[in-house]
């Protein structure tokens, strides 16, 4: 892994609705001063120092920085060799000359002394402590804090030097942190190392946008080519002249190819025999005549070009000749963009690599890496396939979920010392944005790309109405407002002569069969929500806004009562109550009242003592029918609304809050009265309802209980769930579809994202300051 971190951060005022930019949304307030959280030092190899590890600890730190700031703070010692002037960023306080053993000493009692420093994280490598094995040895005894050691080399088959070595380092450390099963089973084998000592977290990945290969492939001037790429820093082990041997085979078969070599030679590699390496495969290359399809880029790229360079790759090619390298982080760079890689058989590779996400050959085999990118170039399905499968096979190592692996992993160091807290991202309409047409909000997306061949529904457009007005109201952006706009004419679009409202709309704008073959009830209930809670912001967005909301229900009333779903009639009421607030006509009210009485007949007739619902079964958006009778019992003040909501909702939540946090209940199978319930697949459209009656719950009877749950709710979007994974992505703005038994769906359609956003602005409300110093 060789490249540097680069952290972008674009400022709301520049932000121009609707082009594509995260939005950063941030209260400014008076300064006040920060109590100080406890440390974690991470000893490793730093930026600026051009070194693999560096760039791996300092991904690590930022991913951990963006998601628990407000719980830890990171610092660093910078391992150095040899005296060197290097100016390093704020977060190092300690730097380590490895070379000099009288160092290590110094630095385990400065450490010592540090009464913040609660956790030690030492980066291994061999080579870092080469001949100061021993000084390395006395400074972890040394040490009073908890040490956690990352090994980034696990040489199977030791020696009992090397098996003694390992296991006395081990032997001083609390934890061992190793990034693939592989190393996991070397060292308990091999070294004898406790199996319950040890933590496997994968080494981390980028999330990326996914540009267009079309685009980018202009940008850098490649149009037109089949692009092969490595990259890392230059040496010897790397072995590219694998690569350029094979060439000529593989430009016989497709002559557009051509081949990019990037990255600086190693500054080791310089300093001990300077650029022969480099100066043989340029030789090769001239001698070989390939100086039309090889183009060196002599650079340490910044990692936002570096990632646009892979993610215009054809084929990423992966040739080291060191069958014991335990991992590569440019192997997972490569993952992380979706290319298709061929890899010689290291057990990184051999470990996340299978017929379905790449191919493995033969270490220094041109032959077999020939006819593999034949074979990959000649079929692009089978390229499509294979970059599919490997972003879905790589979503759980992303650089947030590595951190909160990390997090977690100090907690459990720290003796409860250490609380962890999540941090809530910025609120970013960014995949809003992309998602939204003219016309409205598409349906669906291949992983973050919008497909239009989905078209639009009345039900995501009456969801992104709601979420643009929240954001609206949290922000007073104006720019939003023609947002909002689209949402709402969309859904007048959608209006019949007769009241009713229908669903289903194509890429063309014409409404599909589905509308005529499906019951729409809960469609237009949700549009009653979402358009009564438009009509409750009169006085904050334009009058006519409000007039066009208000017509639209009044052109729903004559036929709205005659809708008998269950889910259906809570949303109206929701929908009602928010128009009540308003208009205060007694007809709202009464309309309020036979939806509800209608509930209560339905939990009447089948709660009993152990089964506290409206049904004889759970389903979807089931936070809705509690909900919906506490502002049945806000608007009329009948009693039994009030009663039947408090002892739902208890029920309800007692069934989806549980050790992981919440677990809603599955799309796969309803939960049936007497039987046990189906496990998996939690969507996050049921996530959000419950944060968002929670807040109702919280706002009306002000118990604790119903706020810490609104956080303990919000953390499953952030990784704190049942696999432990993001379901919200960052990079796009946009959320996962959902969470099943082994694995997050990584689309990020309009129904998750929207729910996501709906549920982000609810628990921004209690958000304590920001403290801006």
């Amino acid at each position: 892994m060789d490249v540097q971190h680069s952290e972008i951060m674009l400022n709301i005022d520049n932000f121009v609705f609707p082009e594509i930019n995260p939005i950063m949304y941030r209260q400014k307030l008076t300064t006040t001063t920060k109590p100080e959280l406890e440390k974690i030092l991470v000893i490793s190899s730093y930026p600026p120092r051009e070194c693999g590890i560096a760039t791996y600890s300092q991904d690590l730190i930022s991913a951990l920085n963006n998601k628990f700031s407000s719980s830890l703070s990171l610092k660093v010692c910078a391992l150095e060799s040899g005296h060197k002037m290097i100016h390093y960023p704020e977060e190092v306080q300690f730097r380590l000359d490895t070379s000099q053993p009288n160092e290590y000493k110094k630095l385990a009692k400065a450490i010592n002394h540090d009464t913040h420093i609660q956790i030690v994280l030492l980066q291994h490598e061999f080579g870092f402590f080469k001949n100061n094995e021993h000084a390395l040895l006395e400074f972890l005894y040394e040490l009073t804090k908890p040490v956690a050691i990352v090994f980034h080399s696990v040489l199977p088959h030791p020696t009992e030097q090397m098996k003694a070595q390992l296991k006395n380092i081990a032997g001083a450390c609390e934890s061992i942190v190793v990034m693939t099963n592989n190393s996991f089973g070397i060292l308990s084998t091999d070294y004898e190392i406790p199996e319950q000592k040890i933590s496997v977290i994968a080494h981390g990945t980028h999330l990326v946008p996914h540009l267009s290969e079309h685009f980018l492939k202009l940008k850098y001037d490649l149009k037109d080519r089949k692009v092969l790429t490595t990259f890392g820093l230059l040496s010897s082990g790397k072995s590219i002249e694998t690569t350029i041997e094979a060439l000529p085979a593989i430009i016989k078969k497709s002559p557009e190819v051509v081949f990019l070599i990037i990255g600086k030679t190693h500054p080791e590699v310089v300093k001990n025999e300077g650029e022969i390496y480099r100066d043989r495969l340029e030789q090769m290359v001239h001698d070989l005549k390939l100086e039309k399809h090889v183009i060196f880029i002599n650079q340490y790229l910044a990692l936002p070009e570096l990632l646009e360079y892979l993610q215009l790759t054809d084929i990423y090619l992966f040739t080291t000749n060191d069958p014991n390298q335990a991992v590569s982080g440019t192997f997972a760079y490569a993952m992380s963009c979706a290319c298709p890689i061929i890899s010689t058989p290291i057990p990184h590779a051999r470990e996340f690599l299978t017929k379905d996400t790449g191919i493995i050959f033969d270490f220094k085999n041109s032959k077999q890496l020939a006819e593999a990118v034949i074979l990959l170039l000649s079929d692009d399905g089978l390229r499509r396939s294979i970059s599919s499968n490997t972003l879905q096979s790589i979503v759980s190592t992303a650089w947030e979920n590595s951190a909160a692996a990390h997090a977690r992993l100090f907690e459990k160091m720290s003796n409860g010392k250490l609380k962890l807290k999540y941090d809530f991202p910025e609120i970013n309409l960014s995949h809003l944005q992309k998602m939204t047409t003219e016309m409205g909000i598409l349906q669906f997306s291949k992983v973050n790309q919008p497909d239009i061949e989905s078209g639009y529904t009345l039900d995501d457009n009456a969801r992104a109405l709601i979420a643009a007005a929240m954001y609206f109201r949290l922000t007073k952006k104006k720019s939003t407002l023609h947002t909002i706009s689209k949402y709402l004419h969309f859904i007048e679009y959608c209006m019949q002569p007769d009241g009713n409202l229908l669903n289903y709309v194509d890429k063309n704008k014409r409404f599909t069969e589905q509308n005529y073959e499906t019951n729409l009830d809960d469609s237009n209930g949700r549009a009653l929500w979402a358009l009564g809670y438009i009509v409750s912001l009169a006085g904050e967005l334009p009058s006519e806004f409000i007039l066009l909301a208000e017509g639209l229900i009044e052109k729903m009333l004559p036929r709205i009562e005659s809708i008998h779903s269950t889910r259906s009639m809570a949303f109206a009421i929701k929908g009602l109550s928010h128009y009540y607030d308003i208009t205060k006509a007694p007809a709202i009210s009464d309309l309020i009242t036979v939806f509800a009485n209608r509930l209560v007949q339905m939990y009447k007739h089948e709660s009993e003592e152990n089964w506290k619902w409206f049904e004889g079964y759970m389903t979807y958006a089931n936070s809705i029918l509690p909900e919906a009778m506490l502002h049945a019992w806000i608007t009329t003040g009948t009693p039994i609304y009030k009663d039947i909501a408090l002892k739902s909702f208890d029920f309800l939540l007692k069934h989806t809050f549980n050790e992981n946090g919440i677990e809603v209940i599955s799309n796969r199978s309803w939960w049936v009265k007497g039987e046990p319930a189906a496990k998996f697949g939690e969507q996050p459209i049921d996530v959000a309802y419950t944060i968002m009656t929670l807040s109702k719950f919280f706002d009306v009877f002000g118990i604790d209980d119903y706020k810490e749950k609104m956080t303990i709710a919000f953390n499953w979007f952030l990784g704190c769930n049942r696999l432990q994974q993001i379901i919200y992505n960052p990079c796009t703005g946009g959320c996962y579809d959902g969470l099943e038994e082994k694995n997050v769906n990584i689309n990020q359609g309009a129904e998750s994202t929207v729910s996501y956003l709906m549920a982000r602005m609810t628990v921004e409300q209690y958000k304590k300051p920001t403290i801006l110093q």
